[in-house]
């Protein structure tokens, strides 16, 4: 090839990275009538927070690592109930009421905090929570959730800086905002950037569906926002949230010691995702082993039922786990997994992905089981 026809190809080259560049630079397409309710870009958004009657949620980055999100899921202390109130209405100083703690906890609250607190709401919290209100003591809100976020909540910073609506309604009256519920509205959203809050007002329209309303409590600007825009954070717990156990699949590693009290063994491992891994003892690479193929297989596809935050600690867990597997590739470690069985006979995973305990399904005692015989020299 000719100098001249090499200096050619690297011009055009060149223009095309440039366009590329551009290109990628350029702010997407934004549906008619859009406006623009907060101008800011999604690498200075630090944290999104949503707030209802009963709940709340953050989604936000990771100080060490800016590309992984935590989502956090809390509770909100119950609110007096109107037998409280009657009691104030009553002759009862206000505060006199609030510091006798009175309210019970109302149901939505309840099976909020049953769903968030697992194992460490007591299965009668209902009838122990209404029995400490009516004694006066409050009924204790478990502490916030910490968990990883998954793709969707990626997707959902993304969309969220800079953050646009359908339209934009304009300051409304006091009677306008009665009417499409923004007057009373405990619903709300904060998008912190760059270390500064900014604030938002929501209403979900008076037929449940539909765009919501969002108030700018800056200047009171009211915006439509765009259909399905908050639903992610309603459902926050179900699908903002990673479940999986481990990030890489059965082609990820070519070795498994499985580890049952003091006996380990180790298989040579190969596969292709979606099927099973092969399991051969090193000793006999040619010999696949059945019985390992078909343990380990039933052990990759649990899923957990219930997974913990950062710090919590499943009730009356054992130090030793039952049975532990490590995943090792080109003799390096790139997993583990541990199960154990807690005093409340519910099996816990714990694994190098997730940031805590996983609860699983019953019925493992026959895995443990047979990872003990696994084990066994033969």
């Amino acid at each position: 090839m000719k100098a001249r026809d090499v200096a050619v190809q690297g011009v055009l080259a060149a223009v095309a990275l440039v366009a590329a560049f551009f290109v990628w630079q350029r702010e997407p397409a934004r549906a008619p009538g859009e406006v623009t309710v907060e101008d800011a870009q999604a690498s200075a958004l630090d944290r999104i927070r949503y707030d209802d009657e009963t709940r709340f949620v953050e989604l936000f980055r990771d100080p060490q690592d800016r590309d992984t999100l935590w989502v956090r899921l809390g509770n909100k202390p119950a609110k007096p109930s109107t037998g409280a109130q009657g009691a104030t209405d009553a002759g009862t100083p206000a505060h006199a009421a609030s510091d006798a703690g009175s309210a019970p906890l109302d149901a939505g609250a309840l099976a909020t905090a049953v769903v968030n607190a697992g194992p460490h709401l007591h299965p009668d919290a209902g009838m122990s929570a209404s029995t400490s209100a009516d004694a006066g003591t409050p009924a204790p809100v478990p502490p916030p959730r910490e968990l990883r976020g998954n793709d969707v909540a990626l997707k959902l910073f993304a969309r969220l800086a800079p953050l646009r609506a359908q339209r934009d309604l304009g300051v409304l009256d006091d009677s306008k905002l009665e009417e499409i519920g923004l007057a009373k509205t405990e619903r709300g959203l904060t998008l912190t950037v760059d270390g500064t809050p900014r604030t938002f007002r929501l209403a979900a329209p008076a037929s449940g569906w539909g765009a919501p309303y969002l108030q700018r409590t800056s200047d009171g600007h009211v915006f439509l926002l765009g259909p399905g825009l908050l639903s992610d954070l309603e459902a926050a717990a179900s699908r903002l949230v990673d479940r999986r156990l481990h990030t890489f699949d059965v082609d990820g590693f070519d070795r498994v010691v499985i580890s049952s009290g003091s006996a380990s063994r180790t298989f040579a491992a190969s596969g292709k995702p979606p099927g099973a891994v092969q399991l051969s003892p090193v000793n006999a690479p040619t010999t696949p082993d059945d019985f390992a193929r078909n343990w380990h297989d039933r052990l990759w596809r649990l899923t957990p039922v219930e997974l913990l935050g950062r710090g919590e600690a499943p009730p009356g867990l054992p130090s030793t786990p039952a049975f532990r597997v490590e995943y090792q590739r080109a003799g390096k470690t790139v997993g583990e997994l541990s199960m154990a069985k807690a005093s409340d006979n519910s099996w816990y995973a714990r694994t190098e992905y997730t940031p805590g305990w996983v609860r699983m399904g019953g019925g493992l005692e026959l895995l443990a089981e047979d990872a003990v015989k696994l084990t066994t020299p033969r």
